[in-house]
């Protein structure tokens, strides 16, 4: 039974992903009549749904007893603020990540981004040795090296890059460039916060992410109200969503439970082998479906 769930949910997580970042590519280029949607409201939602999602799931696991339910939450939320407090820092940079993507693919094609986003592995190994005491081996520090190689084959300019920047991008591939490498510390750095708490309490999986969700649903509105809170009052919070939207956000809340999954059920070697192939897929479809990316000699020999 245990296989099939570490299988199963590898397979949901190749599929998440690759669906991810191809739809949200697409939905952000997509060029529609009437304004385009908040992809800060798109966050919000996605944090929201993610906490309905764990509520469900916690609720399943105490036998579908709304007492037990209420229990649980009271016993370990409310009782334990501290604890609770604890996933403000990971949760406020998640948020920031989770904004930092919708810019990058806004910016980027989906192959490109896909694999310099694979830097997050980097910054990830980095911070397990500062924060973990984590020790890599010489093959470990090895791979690091190639994947850096790997990006800076993908970031090398071409002439068909140039031929195609005007037609492909929706803006500065710089802006794009940028904002995925924030979100590769980002990630690398509340990935390794979240982990150190996790082992440090007996807490379930799902009430973390609960937590998560809590709080960021709070900075994702103060970053609504910030960035975009005149475009929200002048044309409502849900403003150009349609149906490819609600694709996308429900997309990004799975990815929280999803990682969740694989973190219980597999390990990180199975992770990245599914990562690999998510890049694989995304680039095939990128190429052949989206036609905003073109393979050149050096984009080539970085995906090998």
């Amino acid at each position: 039974m245990s296989a099939n769930l570490k299988y199963l949910s590898l397979g949901i997580l190749v599929f998440q992903t690759t669906s991810l970042v191809l739809t949200m590519r697409y939905s952000r280029t997509l060029k529609e009549e009437g304004p385009r949607y908040l992809s800060s409201t798109a966050v919000v939602v996605a944090e929201l749904l993610k906490i309905m999602a764990c509520i469900l799931l916690v609720y399943k696991d105490s036998k579908c007893s709304l007492r037990a339910l209420n229990r649980i939450l009271h016993d370990e939320i409310l009782n334990k603020p501290m604890e609770t407090l604890k996933l403000a820092i990971p949760s406020g940079i998640y948020t920031l990540q989770n904004n930092l993507l919708y810019v990058a693919l806004s910016n980027l094609d989906a192959a490109t981004y896909q694999v310099t986003y694979q830097l997050k592995i980097l910054t990830t190994a980095l911070f397990s040795v500062s924060m973990l005491s984590k020790k890599l081996g010489v093959y470990q520090w090895l791979s690091l090296v190639i994947l850096m190689t790997g990006v800076a084959f993908v970031q090398w300019p071409s002439d068909s890059q140039e031929l195609n920047s005007k037609e492909l991008s929706a803006g500065s591939q710089f802006v794009g460039l940028m904002a995925v490498l924030t979100a590769c510390f980002s990630s690398g750095f509340a990935g390794v916060y979240f982990e150190k708490i996790l082992k440090e309490t007996k807490q379930s999986v799902w009430i973390r992410n609960i937590q998560l969700g809590f709080f960021g649903s709070i900075f994702g509105l103060m970053g609504v109200y910030v960035y975009d809170g005149e475009l929200v009052s002048k044309n409502g919070f849900f403003q150009g969503y349609n149906r490819l939207t609600w694709i996308v956000v429900v997309l990004q809340a799975l990815g929280g439970l999803v990682i969740a999954a694989v973190i219980k059920y597999a390990d990180n070697i199975l992770k990245g082998f599914a990562t690999s192939l998510s890049i694989i897929l995304s680039t095939l479809i990128s190429y052949f479906w989206l036609q905003d990316f073109v393979p050149t000699r050096a984009s080539q020999v970085a995906q090998r």
